[in-house]
């Protein structure tokens, strides 16, 4: 009888979680973003007006449920104006009817917004709330509208999604790689590409494109698609003639190569 009590005392039983923890990582820029939070559900309730038990408006919110919202990114940031260092922060709100304060905290391994100080604050700003058609039931963080060098992290509940947007600058790290890449003793003939390309469409350095395009030719003779890129940049530079020619001798030899999708480009 003893031995099972034992049994009995040491037993747990599992249930699933109220408010269900999620990990979200995001590639995004050069490095990743982490978010892990839990995600309350509505149940009937309502949330984000005056009086409701959920997220009232005016008052610090976690931004989910249990513990703070924390989110790393590997790679600063800038969010509200203000660049944030890589590494974790905490993720807090204030709800309000027309317009959100955003948060960024120090603190990312507090119980709820029980531990808040602003005091830690790192970077706060407003936005405005949007109405979504549909009703989301159980809270959502997710990331969007993902560019080489933007995004938006929005909060979805009820019927109100709320959109951060963020970027990164990637420039100065792609700059240094292509200039190492390029300075080796033997160069990959894919880096010029790369590096045209970069500098076409990031970093709109048109002149330092067109050199990269001119030294990708140089190195694939038969790659048609390489006089597609140099026609682009001849476009940037606005040098009609020059896109002109580029985009011809593409069509001429994407004809020879029977690749038609080159041809009707």
């Amino acid at each position: 009888i003893g031995t099972f009590m034992s049994l009995v005392a040491g037993a747990q039983v599992k249930m699933p979680a109220a408010s269900p923890t999620q990990t979200l990582i995001q590639d995004f820029g050069l490095g990743k973003i982490e978010i892990v939070y839990s995600r309350p559900s509505l149940k009937g309730r309502a949330v984000f007006g005056k009086g409701t038990l959920l997220a009232p408006y005016g008052q610090v919110w976690r931004t989910g449920a249990n513990g703070a919202t924390k989110v790393t990114f590997s790679d600063a940031v800038t969010i509200g104006g203000k660049l944030l260092p890589a590494g974790p922060y905490g993720l807090f709100t204030i709800p309000g009817e027309n317009e959100w304060t955003i948060i960024f905290n120090t603190n990312s391994k507090g119980w709820g917004s029980f531990d808040y100080k602003e005091a830690e604050d790192v970077v706060r700003f407003k936005v405005a709330p949007e109405t979504t058609g549909s009703t989301t039931e159980t809270f959502t963080i997710g990331i969007d509208a993902i560019t080489a060098q933007t995004a938006t992290i929005y909060l979805k509940w009820g019927k109100t999604k709320v959109n951060i947007p963020i970027s990164t600058d990637i420039r100065p790290a792609v700059r240094a790689q292509i200039d190492a890449a390029t300075a080796a003793a033997t160069v990959n003939p894919n880096v010029y590409q790369s590096a045209a390309t970069f500098y076409l469409e990031l970093d709109h350095d048109y002149n330092k494109a067109l050199v990269f395009a001119d030294k990708a030719i140089a190195a694939n003779a038969k790659a048609y698609w390489l006089h597609l890129l140099k026609a682009r940049i001849h476009v940037a530079l606005k040098d009609k003639k020059g896109a002109k020619a580029s985009a011809e001798t593409c069509k001429q030899m994407a004809t020879e190569a029977k690749n038609m999708d080159y041809v009707r480009s």
